[in-house]
Formats: C-alpha cells, sequence, structure tokens
C-alpha cells in the first residue's frame, strides 16, 4: 500500500531516527566492550559495523510501515511450524497465529490493556499474563524485529519467557474479567478455562510445557505446576 505525501515520515524525521539508532548501536558497543576484550581484526571490526549499520536502515524503513502490518515468521530449525502475526498499530494489539497440528496456539499481546493471552489447542484453555517489560518487547520492539527477520532471513535470537500454571485453578471469563483484559482477549477466550500464568525459571524437565508465542521472536514455554 503506498502512502500519501502527508503519511510519508519527513526527511527530518528520518534523519533524527537514524541518528537515534546509530547513537544506541554506538552505546551497546562502548558497553559490550567489543574492540577492547576481542582481537578482531581491521576487517572483522569491519564486518560488525557494517551489520550494525545495517540494522539501523532496516529500523528506520520500520518506522515507514503502515498501521496495519501482516508478517509470516518460521520456526528456526522446525519447517513444520509457522506462525502469521499481525500488528494493529493503531489498537496496540499483537495477534499471533501459530500452526503446528494439535500443538498449535493462538496469542493476543494487549498493550492497551496490558495482558497476554494465549489459546493451546492441545488443551483447549486459555493462559493469560501481565505485560512484564522486563522481558516483552514493546509493540514497536516486535514490529521492528519481524522486519528484520522478513528482510535477513538468518538473523534471529529469540529470546524464551517461562511461565508456570496450577492445574485444576481455572476459571470462566466473567464480565470483570473482559473489562480487565479487553474485547480482543475476550474473544479469544471465551468460553474456555482461564489460568493464570507465573514467571519461573526454565525448568529441565519439558513434558508438562507446551510452546506458543512469536515464532523466531519470542517464545512462551506454558509448563503446568507441580501441585
Amino acid at each position: 500500500m503506498k502512502l500519501s505525501k502527508e503519511e510519508m515520515p519527513g526527511k527530518n524525521s528520518i534523519r533524527v531516527s537514524f541518528v537515534q539508532q546509530l547513537s544506541g548501536i554506538r552505546t551497546w558497543f562502548k558497553k559490550a566492550r567489543i574492540f577492547k576484550r576481542t582481537q578482531f581484526s581491521d576487517f572483522g571490526r569491519s564486518q560488525c559495523l557494517q551489520k550494525a549499520v545495517v540494522l539501523v536502515l532496516l529500523g528506520v524503513f520500520w518506522t515507514q510501515t503502515s498501521a496495519l502490518d501482516t508478517f509470516v515468521l518460521q520456526e528456526p530449525g522446525n519447517a513444520y511450524v509457522t506462525g502469521t502475526m499481525t500488528i494493529h498499530n493503531e489498537e496496540h494489539i499483537v495477534e499471533v497465529h501459530v500452526r503446528s497440528g494439535v500443538y498449535s496456539s493462538d496469542t493476543i499481546f494487549d498493550y492497551s490493556h496490558g495482558y497476554i493471552a494465549t489459546r493451546l489447542f492441545s488443551r483447549n484453555a486459555c493462559f493469560i499474563m501481565k505485560i512484564n517489560k522486563e522481558y516483552i518487547p514493546e509493540l514497536r520492539e516486535i514490529g521492528r524485529l519481524a522486519f528484520e527477520r522478513k528482510t535477513m532471513e538468518k538473523v534471529y535470537s529469540p529470546n524464551i519467557v517461562w511461565v508456570q500454571f496450577r492445574s485444576g485453578h481455572s476459571v470462566l471469563g466473567s464480565f470483570k474479567d473482559w473489562l480487565l483484559y479487553g474485547r480482543p482477549i475476550e474473544q479469544l477466550c471465551t468460553g474456555l478455562p482461564l489460568y493464570q500464568l507465573a514467571e519461573t525459571q526454565p525448568l529441565l524437565n519439558l513434558h508438562r510445557c507446551s510452546n506458543a508465542g512469536i515464532p523466531s521472536i519470542l517464545g512462551l514455554k506454558i509448563c503446568e505446576k507441580d501441585n
């Protein structure tokens, strides 16, 4: 979809965005002390800088996308898992559909209400957690990462968030719940048991865990807690 001249960002805004993101890259290099702690050759350093500039440019181009963006994302190392993610920028909603047979899932990130809801097909239930900015990317960051995955298919480092729920501690959503969670989550979870998710550390036993989230960007490990 082409944007009108009024909708296109001005040169000054693009230049400011580029300078801000380039400054962030420089700060990252400084904190990591890449040039001090490693023994890269001049060629190696040049390669790193080139990659950094490419990522900055991708971030600049991402600022020019529309209010509705859809991405098809592949799970790294698993050709049978494909996810479709739609970002509703104006509503501050991210909608994810992952298709993997019985292990499929649908997830809603509602940044306006501050909640994430995942429907696991294998359990026929919904799992809800609050958005914690410490490990859940912001809406704009998710869009930028998806744009990078689409443009540079080999560049990805998905984060994994581990959460747990108690079996037998579910409720059916009420009017008060839907006011709290918002209309998109209500549409996803109406009529299904609702489980509250709590953060946890990575587990060694994965037999009681299910995968959800955003392929190649943010993985959710939803595990059943021992009673």
